[in-house]
């Protein structure tokens, strides 16, 4: 790891302090350019907010989508103070973002919270596939 992308770690665990004193969760993440610029910032605002989904990652993926071209999306950098949970490395795969660099893996931080982990969500399926892929297919 370079000093740039040490400084831009660190501001993103700045960012997640920030979160943290307003009273939100302690994340933090930002987005650098192809040029080394940092483009956007973002901390997560899921208490301020009243939204689940007010995570840094997932608003940044979500800025990137409409303001960065293919290209430029991929050659973009998003840091951020935490591994990105499941639903932001959706958003940030679609988004077209070109790599992350993270602080806290998802596992230390796991470690870090009493009760560790996410509940597991029962889910069933597949199930009545005809009628599912016809709404899907010739869409990809």
């Amino acid at each position: 790891m370079n000093e740039d992308a040490e400084a831009f770690l660190r501001r993103a665990i700045a960012l997640a302090a920030e979160a943290r004193r307003a009273g939100d969760p302690p994340f933090g993440s930002l987005l650098v350019g192809p040029d080394g610029a940092v483009l956007a910032e973002e901390r997560n605002t899921s208490i301020a907010d009243d939204d689940i989904t007010a995570h840094p990652e997932l608003k940044l993926a979500r800025w990137a989508a409409r303001r960065l071209d293919a290209e430029t999306a991929a050659a973009t950098t998003m840091y951020t103070s935490c591994q990105p949970c499941p639903m932001c490395t959706g958003a940030i795969a679609r988004s077209g973002l070109g790599r992350v660099v993270f602080a806290l893996s998802g596992e230390q931080l796991d470690a870090l919270k009493p009760g560790a982990g996410w509940p597991v969500v029962p889910q069933d399926g597949p199930a009545l596939y005809d009628e599912a892929s016809a709404a899907v297919a010739g869409y990809y």
